[in-house]
């Protein structure tokens, strides 16, 4: 893995695990946010909690997408890189000063 690859999933794992604003925001679906607030805490946890990455679903090593699974249902988690206006994609997702982290938090039924 690249020196840049592993900067960015340390980023993404920084906003991911802890959901702190000043590492990105996080979104969350029409669904999940209509799930009962037990279980979106849940989802919640089992987001941040989440370190199965692989080669399969994490071919560039910047743990920027995973599924976790509650309640039969399957839950995605995606993290997108946005310039500092949030409007463009960002030139350089290892530079936290040109980028700001979005993850969105879906239902798998809702993508």
């Amino acid at each position: 893995m690249s020196d840049k690859a592993q900067q960015i999933a340390k980023l993404n794992d920084e906003l991911r695990t802890t959901f702190n604003p000043s590492a990105g925001k996080v979104v969350l679906s029409q669904g999940v946010y209509c799930l009962p607030a037990q279980d979106k805490v849940k989802i919640f946890e089992l987001v941040q909690n989440f370190n199965d990455f692989s080669e399969n679903n994490d071919p560039y090593g910047e743990h920027d997408i995973g599924s976790v699974d509650h309640n039969g249902n399957k839950v995605f988690w995606k993290i997108d890189y946005y310039d500092t206006n949030l409007e463009y994609h960002s030139e350089d997702p290892a530079d936290p000063n040109k980028t700001n982290r979005v993850m969105t938090i879906i239902l798998a039924n809702e993508y």
